[in-house]
């Protein structure tokens, strides 16, 4: 595993969404085992606190649980993984609409932009 860290976000942050980007991509998979917080911190050469803050928060979101002896697993609940998906398209589409905003585009000239772009990827 290897992420290239940003020093604008903190680090607990990046790995919970580098983790849910692995699941709802479905390299991790509904009850898939995670890596422990000592193997984690160690790949990622960070401090383990820093991995046990982000299972906490992932726990809290109930994207992850605890099994008591046998370590974290990914959520089962299907839900709860759709509801991430939604979450981070969400997040995309946002950074996508205030760029083009930026560079002066607005409503209906985003869409025609996208629309445009789609077509030319399925003719590609």
């Amino acid at each position: 595993m290897t992420i290239e860290f940003d020093n604008n976000l903190p680090i607990y942050i990046q790995i919970m969404n580098y983790i849910k980007g692995e699941i709802v991509t479905g390299k991790l998979k509904p009850g898939d085992k995670i890596l422990s917080v000592r193997e984690l911190a160690n790949e990622l050469q960070i401090n383990p606190n820093t991995v046990q803050r982000t299972f906490q928060e992932l726990e809290r979101e109930e994207i992850v649980e605890t099994r008591r002896g046998m370590g974290r697993y990914v959520t089962s609940n299907e839900d709860t993984i759709l509801t991430i998906k939604k979450e981070m398209a969400k997040d995309v589409l946002d950074r996508f609409i205030r760029g083009m905003q930026d560079l002066g585009f607005q409503g209906e000239d985003i869409l025609a932009a996208v629309a445009e772009n789609i077509r030319n990827k399925d003719t590609e």
